[in-house]
C-alpha cells in the first residue's frame, strides 16, 4: 500500500506542463464579418414590425370590443325602456274612461 502511494506521490510531483494547443483555424475566419450583421440586422428589424403590428392588431381589437359593450348595453336599455312602456300601459290607474280607484280588470259600469 505504501508503494501505491509513493509512486502517486512521485507521479504528482514531477508533473511536466501541459502544453498549449496551437490554434489551427485562423480566428477571422470564424467571425460573423458583415453579412452576419446584416442577416441579424434584418431580423431584429422583423421582429420589431411584428410586434408593432400584434399590438396594432390588439389594440384595434379592445376598442371593437368596448364599441361593441356599449351598443349592447344601448340596445339592452332601448329594450328595457320598450318593455316598460308596454307593461306599464297594462297596470297605469287613472288611464282615459277608467276610475282611478278600479283596475284595468275591473267591469265598467254601464253607462246611461
Amino acid at each position: 500500500m505504501l508503494e501505491a502511494f509513493t509512486a502517486l506521490a512521485s507521479m504528482a510531483l514531477s508533473s511536466t506542463a501541459t502544453p498549449t494547443p496551437e490554434p489551427t483555424v485562423d480566428p477571422a475566419l470564424v467571425t460573423p464579418g458583415p453579412w452576419g450583421f446584416v442577416v441579424i440586422a434584418l431580423l431584429a428589424f422583423a421582429v420589431v414590425a411584428l410586434i408593432w403590428d400584434m399590438m396594432r392588431r390588439i389594440r384595434r381589437g379592445r376598442v371593437r370590443a368596448d364599441i361593441t359593450a356599449e351598443l349592447d348595453a344601448e340596445e339592452q336599455a332601448a329594450d328595457a325602456v320598450r318593455a316598460t312602456d308596454v307593461d306599464d300601459q297594462d297596470i297605469d290607474f287613472g288611464a282615459p274612461g277608467e276610475d282611478a280607484t278600479e283596475g284595468p280588470s275591473a267591469p265598467k259600469p254601464p253607462q246611461a
